[in-house]
This record gives C-alpha cells, sequence and structure tokens, in this order.
C-alpha cells in the first residue's frame, strides 16, 4: 500500500494525547462513609472494573476513528509499476495484409479487430500507431478512432523484426519511458521471432481463422501462340483437396467467354487450358468463387499486339544466315553493306549487327556508342582478318575488353552459361553431352565483361556487357559450324529480343519491374500510366526509341491498366498481387520469448486496464472512521 500525501501520517503521533490524558487523567473522587460497608464495598468493586473497561473501550473507538480519518487524509492506494509511470508510450500495430480476409468466429479477421480495437480505446492520452501501408505518430485517441475503421487491406505484409523495428521508431528516446508494443496478427508464418529489446514491452493478440481451407489463382501463361489460336494456361491451387469441382471462368474486357472446372479431389493444384482467338491483342482476367480468402480469387492480364523489332545487319560477309534468322513476323529486319551505312538510320533500330568488318571507322563507332548509351543493343562478329587496332579501340568503348593476336587452333564450344540471359528458360534441363560446335580460329580475349559461351578449355567464345555482345571469332562456314549448331537460334534471337523487352502477360505489385515501351518521345514528354481511377507517372528514361519504366509499390490495386501518352493510347498493362499470404500457415506467438500472449483485443484491453489501475482506499477509511465514531456512541450509551 502506497499514499498519495504520505507526510499527513506523521498526524499519527497526535493520537498519542488522549492515551496520555486517559492515564494521567487529574480528576479525583470524593470519600463518602457508608455505614453498611460490607454492601457498599462489593458495589464499587464491581463498579470500578465496569468503568475501567467502558472508559478503555471508549478510548480505542475514539483512537482508531482518528486513526482512520488520519489515513484517509493521507489517500492510501494500491498500483503497480507501469501505472504508476507518468510517462508511458504506446503503438498498436494491426495487422492489415489480405490473410486477414479469413473468416473468423465474428466474421473476417481485419474488421473483427478494428470494430474490437474501436470499442476498447478509451482515454486522453495520444497514441501512435501504424498498419503494413501507413503510421501515424502521437495522435489523439478520437483520432486514432476516425482513421481506424478506414483501414483496407493491402498486399504489404511485415515480418516481426519489421513490425518491431517500425515500432521503435515510433517511441520516443526517453530512456525512463515505459514502452508498450500492441501486436494485433494472425502471425502468418513468414519467418522466425525475431529478440526483444529489453526497454519494450509486446502484448499480442494473436488472431485465428475457423477454417484454413483456400483455393486460389496462382498463375497464369501464354503456352502456345498460332496463327489463329493462343493457348492460355491458368494454374489453380489449393490448402486442401475438395471433393466438388472448383468453377473457373475467363472474361475478356467484361464478357465472358469460357468456363471450365477444376477437379482437386485428389490433388492440391491444377492447370487448365483455354483457347483464345488470337486477335492480336487480349485484355481479360479469370476468376473463381472462394469466399474465405477473395484477393486472389482473381487474376488480369493482357497481351498487346507485338511491336516488330527492328534489327539491322552492316555486313561484309555473307548474310544469308541472318536473313533466315530474322525474316520472321516479329522482326523488321534490314542489312546494309559496310560502305553504303546511314548513320541516321541507327538510332531508329533496336538491335545492330556487324557482320564481320575488317574496319571499325571511329564515325561508325561514335555513332554506335550513342545508340547503345540510348538503350541499343549491338553484336559484333570479328572478321578473322580484321583490322585489330580499330577493333581493340571500339571494343574498349563498350566495355567487351581487347582481341590478342588471332590463334590458328581448333577449339570446340562447349561451356554455356545457362543462367545467362539469354539463355533462360531454353533449356528444359542443362545438357552436357550433344554435337558441340568448334572453331577454326578465334582471338584469345582478355574482358571482364560476362561470358555467355566459352571454348573447352574456359575461354570465352561469346561474351556480353550491358546489351553489347561480342563473339571471339567469325562464325562464317569456313571458320565455324556454329551457324548450323542449335545455340545459334536461341542465341541471336534473345539478343535481339532482349534488345525490346516487351511487358509481360502481367506483373506482380510490390516487386521491381521493369519493361520498355516502343515509343519516342519529344523534350519534356513522358508516358503515365492509368485506369478509370487512378492516374500516376511511372519512373522511366527516355532512348532513342524507346521508353524504359520501372514500377514498384505504384500501382496498389491490382487490374488492368493503360500506358498512354498525352492522351494517346499506347498498350495495356496488367498488375496483380503477389499469392505468398495464399499459403495459410501461421506462427505461434507462444514461442516468442518475453511476449504476453491474449486471447482477444478485449481481454488485452481488460489486462491493460487492471494493470494501469489505481486503487484508492481513502473511502473506506472514512467509512471506518464513521462506524467507530458510532461503536463509541453506543459504548456510551448501553454499555453499563
Amino acid at each position: 500500500m502506497q499514499f498519495k500525501h504520505p507526510e499527513i501520517l506523521y498526524a499519527l503521533f497526535l493520537l498519542l494525547i488522549p492515551i496520555i490524558i486517559h492515564l494521567f487523567q487529574l480528576r479525583k473522587f470524593q470519600r463518602i462513609d457508608f455505614t453498611n460497608v460490607a454492601f457498599l464495598q462489593k458495589v464499587t468493586i464491581q463498579t470500578r472494573k465496569s468503568s475501567q473497561l467502558k472508559k478503555w473501550l471508549t478510548l480505542l473507538m475514539r483512537l482508531l476513528a482518528l486513526a482512520c480519518i488520519i489515513v484517509a487524509f493521507a489517500q492510501p492506494f494500491t498500483a503497480s509499476r507501469s501505472a504508476l509511470n507518468t510517462n508511458k508510450e504506446t503503438v498498436v500495430y494491426v495487422d492489415n495484409s489480405f490473410s486477414m480476409q479469413a473468416k473468423g468466429p465474428q466474421g473476417p479477421l481485419l474488421q473483427r479487430a478494428l470494430q474490437d480495437v474501436f470499442e476498447q480505446t478509451v482515454g486522453n492520452e495520444q497514441i501512435s500507431w501504424f498498419t503494413n501501408n501507413q503510421d501515424r505518430r502521437n495522435v489523439t485517441v478520437q483520432d486514432f478512432k476516425n482513421e481506424l475503421l478506414r483501414v483496407d487491406y493491402t498486399q504489404k505484409q511485415l515480418t516481426p523484426a519489421e513490425v518491431v523495428l517500425k515500432a521503435q521508431q515510433l517511441f520516443s528516446n526517453a530512456p525512463d519511458a515505459s514502452k508498450q508494443l500492441i501486436y494485433i496478427s494472425d502471425f502468418q508464418q513468414k519467418e522466425a521471432f525475431p529478440e526483444i529489446p529489453e526497454e519494450l514491452r509486446i502484448d499480442a493478440v494473436p488472431l485465428r481463422p475457423v477454417a484454413t481451407g483456400h483455393i486460389g489463382i496462382d498463375t497464369a501463361y501464354i503456352a502456345s501462340k498460332s496463327v489463329n489460336t493462343i493457348q492460355l494456361k491458368v494454374v489453380v491451387s489449393a490448402s486442401e483437396t475438395y471433393t466438388q469441382p472448383i468453377s473457373v471462368s475467363l472474361y475478356k474486357a467484361a464478357n465472358l467467354i469460357a468456363k471450365s472446372a477444376v477437379d482437386l479431389s485428389e490433388k492440391t493444384s491444377e492447370t487448365i487450358t483455354f483457347d483464345l482467338e488470337n486477335t492480336g491483342a487480349i485484355v481479360g482476367y479469370v476468376t473463381l468463387n472462394d469466399p474465405n480468402i477473395v484477393y486472389d480469387n482473381t487474376l488480369f492480364f493482357s497481351s498487346n499486339a507485338p511491336e516488330k523489332i527492328k534489327v539491322l545487319s552492316i555486313n561484309e560477309a555473307n548474310a544469308n544466315f541472318l536473313q533466315r534468322l530474322f525474316d520472321q513476323p516479329e522482326f523488321e529486319y534490314t542489312q546494309l553493306a559496310h560502305d553504303a551505312v546511314d548513320y541516321n538510320t541507327i538510332p531508329n533500330q533496336n538491335f545492330i549487327i556487324l557482320n564481320e568488318l575488317e574496319k571499325l571507322p571511329s564515325s561508325l563507332v561514335t555513332a554506335l556508342r550513342s545508340f547503345v548509351n540510348n538503350g541499343g543493343s549491338l553484336l559484333i562478329i570479328p572478321s578473322e582478318t580484321g583490322d585489330l587496332s580499330s577493333y581493340n579501340s571500339a571494343l574498349g568503348l563498350f566495355g567487351l575488353g581487347s582481341f590478342a593476336v588471332g590463334v590458328d587452333q581448333e577449339r570446340k564450344i562447349t561451356q554455356i552459361v545457362f543462367d545467362h540471359p539469354l539463355y533462360e528458360n531454353v533449356f528444359e534441363k542443362r545438357v552436357v553431352n550433344f554435337q558441340y560446335p568448334k572453331v577454326n580460329s578465334y582471338f584469345p580475349l582478355s574482358t571482364n565483361a560476362t561470358s555467355a559461351l566459352a571454348f573447352e578449355d574456359g575461354k570465352p567464345f561469346l561474351i556480353g556487357n550491358k546489351g553489347s555482345y561480342l563473339f571471339a571469332t567469325s562464325i562464317n562456314s569456313e571458320n565455324s559450324n556454329f551457324q548450323n549448331s542449335p545455340l545459334i537460334v536461341p542465341t541471336l534471337y534473345n539478343m535481339a529480343q532482349q534488345s525490346l523487352p516487351l511487358p509481360k502477360l502481367y506483373y506482380e505489385i510490390g516487386k521491381q519491374n521493369q519493361f520498355s515501351v516502343p515509343v519516342t518521345l519529344l523534350q519534356d514528354e513522358i508516358v503515365k500510366i492509368r485506369d478509370s481511377s487512378l492516374q500516376f507517372i511511372p519512373l522511366q528514361q527516355t532512348k532513342a526509341n524507346k521508353v524504359d519504366i520501372t514500377t514498384q509499390d505504384e500501382p496498389a490495386t491490382a487490374g488492368t491498366y493503360q500506358i498512354e501518352k498525352g492522351t494517346e493510347f499506347i498498350q495495356h498493362l496488367s498488375f496483380n498481387y503477389d499469392r505468398d499470404e495464399s499459403v495459410l500457415q501461421y506462427a505461434d506467438p507462444e514461442d516468442w520469448e518475453g511476449v504476453e500472449i491474449h486471447k482477444s483485443v478485449e481481454a488485452l484491453f481488460e489486462t491493460i486496464s487492471e494493470a494501469n489501475s489505481i486503487n484508492s482506499f481513502w473511502k473506506w477509511f472514512a467509512i471506518f472512521a464513521l462506524l467507530f465514531l458510532v461503536m463509541e456512541m453506543l459504548i456510551l450509551k448501553f454499555y453499563k
């Protein structure tokens, strides 16, 4: 027990005064003689004993009454250490990730948690709070409640370590402050729990859905494309098997064009196929119905009519193999003789090939350097009898190293860097035994550029650096059989394709996405991305004949958007949420050392209220004082 005014307790020493008066009272009695001494003596003895007991009881009642009054004025109370700390800071974290869409006993976990926090939060103190995508520092309880019910779901999800770090940023640096983090989440399994700082107290409310069964659309991709048909494959995943077939609908724009049923009675993942008419661009979405978690019920996609990639070969050797390779609908192929190059056409290309030029003129190198700096791709196929001096001067400018004197020796090309962007997803498995191409002579390369193909001794045959590529020798039929090798098609084809990376079927929100748009911008012109309700300007870099765009956190909502230059439509672009939160696996906060667990938000706030309450007892002491005075009156009146 503690006292608000302990100095008043010194008044208890005043209780000695009535005790002293009682013990040393100055009252004298007169003696009167009576004849019947024996009778009077007996009466006197009895009266004296009764009177003494009555006086002692009266004194005791008065002392107790006065003591209770003094203690009441000192205001006794009991309280915990946290309740007595006047410098208390509270930070509230509410997990609003998509996994909180799961249904609890009283509805969606997030909505029920927000309502409970709204109803339980009282007081006039300031509070700091945050979610996965917003935070507020030192706001009033009323402002907190006003904003709380407007919290919506987000694809972002903070790990426990990130939550603790974010909370520490919202706390002050006061060393004597009592810091409390209220952690409301379903604790979806992400990573191990971190250590808790000594000065921080965490009160956690783990929310759990009534069922963890879940079905969602995992991904969609184009499996094949012909002149008339596009084959779209959709992957549907579930957390468990389902006896009933799952209906999946395909929409083109807003029109239902196909339906299919997924059988998940024996497995938890199934791929279904839709055949679409190849009319150029396709914009649509696939959807199913799962009431538990709805964010991954729909997947948006779009495929634009492909722009032709402009390929230019500058030749001083036979270019028939290039003609055969790039004479395809997706390419606009042009070939020029080395002495008939129009430098004004270079900036308009996407991919340029120097095919065995004997010498690289400085004017051509200057134009090509500007072309590469503006995002173009370049392939240099050297001539066996080329001028090494001019070649090495140019190679240094493109970061490709330098040639040494040529070596007339047969070499097999046996090493493929399967992780190189040119060969990513080209091979179903890493082939180690096939008919290797070979060369009869080559130039030893001194370079820091990345190797894509190498000879059997590890020396580079094909290198690349920031969109510029170089062969270590000529690949004509007299010097090499590389033109007849299966490697030539994916090698040159992917070089051309990657010179203008086209948008994918869809991108994921929250990840860094990079793609190029084939559009030419004038000075101060920009492209923007928008839909019917949102418009934003993405991070972009203007090149000679394209714009490189980077997105990450914007847009924040899944859907299909338009890329526009001013009011001119360029192409469609689709975004979907990451599917990580579809896995309903949860960590147990009971294993988090130092965390106090509460069964519900209501139980949490009851515990906090009890811990912060101060129990005052002065009223009880005032009542006891009154009771002792009443007892004193009763003793004086009725006790004989």
